[in-house]
């Protein structure tokens, strides 16, 4: 039978995604091309090898429109032959592209594939794709949730809320993401995962100097009186400062088949196992993560106990922290170089930044298997099983 396995793995470092950002002057294509060439150069590979590239990216309008990850393959140099598309699961869009990636090479439609995506959110605002009066559900969605849907910083309000979980623990969780990706630098651990660009080498909104007094002192960031009326039950604890926060970078993973791998002399640094994706309520909303591991576990016949590491896509803390208290998972195995409250959120880029993060600490520690998942707009998530090689 036929397998998936990794065999490169490469990110941007990642910028903040504001006006004096690192990255904000870098056009969303070139900043995938950029992942993409350094994943040739470091595998070795010819690029006319690959059948094709999925891209994940979330607001395909303006600069990031027309199939954002054909013209990065383009800018990078690849033959024109290599096609490419961009698909859309929201936060978790790229991860999803590995899913796909993989279950191609898998059922024997591909022999290599790159996982891709990338976001730029100081050119491509969240919402640009969506006009000031559209509405993006239509009349179907509003009869059946008559009340309306809600952003997602009202559902993490409301994951906090419904698992009780105060500010104090969410800024502490915040504190320690921003530790130990602090950290995780320092060590040089991320260094093998990062191709700087544009005079980045480093994540650029990790904060070390980062307390939960200083963490204390912030505002909420979704405070409205309106919602509050209509869920009494929030206490308005979710900031700036326990969320993730606004980014730009890229991501790559090189996935093929073990045989393949051997043949052209690529080191496998891990097999994709196991995947699953879930709905969940869309009022919620970031749920998902919790049917999501459910799944993929029984998917690969694994208990939790079996899994090494976790990555847990830290848009908010409320999401990660109700995820460890329903799955009782060791939180010293979770987004151990710090999660993406730390290293940054560029959206379509996430999933494989999340994989690429992932991969580099399983060899680094040793570890069997490892777990992924991200909560996404709308009700779902997606999860990944590594195995090592």
């Amino acid at each position: 039978m036929r397998d998936a396995v990794i065999v490169e793995a490469v990110r941007t470092p990642v910028g903040k995604g504001k006006p004096n950002g690192a990255l904000a002057g870098v056009h969303p294509v070139e900043l995938l091309a950029h992942t993409l060439r350094a994943l040739v150069r470091r595998s070795g590979i010819d690029p006319a090898l690959v059948d094709d590239v999925i891209g994940g990216t979330v607001d395909q309008v303006a600069e990031q429109a027309m199939n954002t990850t054909r013209y990065a393959v383009l800018s990078a140099g690849f033959p024109e032959s290599v096609p490419a598309t961009t698909v859309d699961r929201q936060c978790g869009s790229s991860q999803q592209a590995v899913h796909f990636a993989a279950q191609g090479v898998i059922s024997g439609a591909y022999d290599m594939v790159v996982a891709c995506g990338v976001e730029s959110m100081s050119r491509v605002p969240m919402w640009s794709n969506v006009p000031p009066g559209a509405d993006p559900f239509g009349p179907g969605v509003a009869e059946r949730y008559p009340e309306g849907l809600v952003p997602q910083g009202i559902s993490a309000e409301l994951i906090a809320a419904k698992w009780a979980i105060g500010r104090e623990h969410m800024d502490a969780f915040a504190t320690a993401s921003h530790q130990r990706a602090a950290r995780a630098w320092d060590a040089g651990l991320l260094d093998a995962e990062t191709e700087p660009i544009a005079g980045l080498t480093r994540d650029e909104s990790v904060r070390p100097a980062t307390t939960p007094e200083v963490l204390a002192g912030l505002k909420p960031a979704y405070y409205d009186p309106a919602f509050g009326e209509r869920f009494p039950q929030i206490t308005w604890n979710v900031t700036a400062g326990n969320s993730s926060p606004v980014n730009d970078g890229a991501s790559a993973v090189l996935i093929t088949t073990s045989e393949n791998a051997a043949r052209l002399g690529l080191r496998p640094l891990a097999r994709l196992h196991s995947f699953a994706v879930t709905g969940s309520d869309p009022l919620l909303m970031l749920t998902g993560v919790l049917p999501a591991t459910e799944k993929v576990l029984r998917n690969a016949s694994l208990t939790l106990d079996d899994i090494d590491l976790f990555e847990v896509n830290e848009a908010f803390a409320s999401v990660v922290l109700a995820w460890l208290r329903e799955t009782g998972a060791d939180p010293e195995k979770v987004n151990v170089h710090g999660g993406a409250i730390a290293l940054g959120h560029p959206l379509g880029a996430s999933g494989t930044r999340l994989m690429t993060t992932l991969v580099h600490a399983m060899r680094a520690r040793g570890a069997r298997y490892a777990l992924q998942t991200m909560c996404e707009a709308g009700g779902l998530a997606n999860a990944t099983v590594l195995e090592a090689l």
